[in-house]
């Protein structure tokens, strides 16, 4: 598998590389990469910081979205054309999806045809998965309405939206309007629903629970646990989602943000996948959170065919065997000092997960050996190069 690291691993590496206080060898060596790639990222900070010559990261970026937004501009000059032939026809049809559907067997997204159509691309696909009736494009053409509607005006309720469809000449009544906006989950903004407190219930859980508390595995890549921390500073907060591997207790993948967004959980995740490089089936077992069951963060767990699991709502114990490395990163790190920026933390983070738990600090569930240790000692040559 290709190793290809987050931008945000990419920068960790580059901070303690050009502190000074170790060797771009030994940087390379703390995080299990050859030399040369940690050469290359210095070099490419050295050329976005304007101390050589070359092609920096920013004007690397605005080339590929050039490219892309050259490259969608294409595709929608395709989809007018085909649109401008296939509805002048001596009998027009009175839907655009088999156009929808042409064009997408040519590559070009379902929903970048809707949108220069102006149609739903939910409806669209409502369409492709079962045959449409007279009812059935009926409802597809008030759904267009509805999530027209309350696309402008989130705060309407079912009975506003039958409003603005007797206003647009749409006849529908209320319950049919009802049971549409309950189909698609149009529901007003305003309208908390569920229990008291916050008006949020907890989403089903989108994996099984592997564990059931059994905290232990038999080797490297067989079982992996995640959490998200947050830690305060002068600027604001920093959030720190890492990987734990059961085996030895390393952490294998982490990342930081100043926000708590999918794409946290998804950098660690392929920073973990990029370092370790697993040949079997790993378990990664993680909360109930949205970060957890984000699309994107599923996208990768089956992309890299690992197996996700998630413990029960409210029940904190299934999630317990992450607390010894969020005490001892909040009792090292976070309480030593008052942290005023959020760079002075996030390098006092990476330091700490690299070089002091992963290689230095001795665990007595371990025999007294670093987590590094563990793994050279009771893992084949091939495992634990990994």
């Amino acid at each position: 598998m290709c190793r290809k690291f987050p931008p945000e691993s990419k920068r960790d590496v580059v901070r303690v590389a050009r502190r000074g206080d170790l060797s771009q060898a030994e940087v390379a060596a703390d995080v299990d990469i050859s030399v040369e790639p940690v050469r290359r990222w210095v070099r490419q900070a050295h050329i976005d910081d304007g101390v050589v010559d070359g092609q920096t990261s920013s004007e690397h970026s605005e080339l590929v979205q050039l490219r892309r937004t050259l490259r969608r501009l294409e595709m929608e000059n395709e989809v007018l054309r085909r649109a401008a032939a296939y509805f002048a026809q001596d009998s027009p049809p009175t839907m655009s999806y088999p156009l929808v559907h042409d064009l997408a067997a040519e590559g070009i997204p379902v929903r970048l045809t809707c949108g220069v159509l102006g149609s739903s691309p939910q409806a669209c696909y409502a369409w492709r998965a079962a045959p449409i009736d007279r009812r059935d494009l009926e409802d597809a053409r008030l759904i267009n309405a509805l999530i027209d509607a309350h696309g402008d005006d989130p705060e309407f309720g079912y009975r506003f939206l039958a409003d603005e469809l007797q206003r647009a000449g749409l006849i529908a009544g209320e319950r049919q309007v009802w049971r549409l906006c309950s189909q698609q989950r149009l529901w007003s903004a305003t309208v908390r629903k569920g229990r008291r407190g916050s008006g949020k219930l907890p989403g089903p859980a989108v994996h099984d629970d592997h564990l059931q508390r059994d905290f232990t595995a038999a080797t490297t890549h067989q079982v992996w646990v995640t959490d998200i921390t947050e830690h305060p500073t002068a600027e604001g907060k920093i959030y720190c989602c890492a990987i734990k591997d059961l085996f030895s207790n390393r952490i294998v993948g982490y990342a930081l943000d100043e926000r708590m967004t999918a794409q946290l959980a998804v950098t660690a995740l392929r920073t973990a996948v990029a370092r370790r490089r697993p040949t079997g089936v790993v378990v990664v077992h993680s909360d109930h959170g949205s970060q957890s069951c984000a699309r994107t963060f599923r996208a990768v767990l089956a992309a890299a065919g690992l197996q996700g699991s998630m413990g029960r709502v409210a029940a904190a114990g299934d999630y317990a065997v992450m607390e010894s490395f969020r005490a001892l990163l909040q009792k090292n790190v976070l309480d030593r000092r008052r942290w005023r920026t959020r760079d002075e933390l996030h390098n006092a983070v990476v330091l700490c997960i690299e070089h002091t738990y992963n290689r230095r600090r001795r665990q007595r569930a371990l025999g007294k050996l670093t987590p590094v240790e563990y793994e050279l000692a009771f893992t084949s040559p091939t495992t634990a190069a990994a």
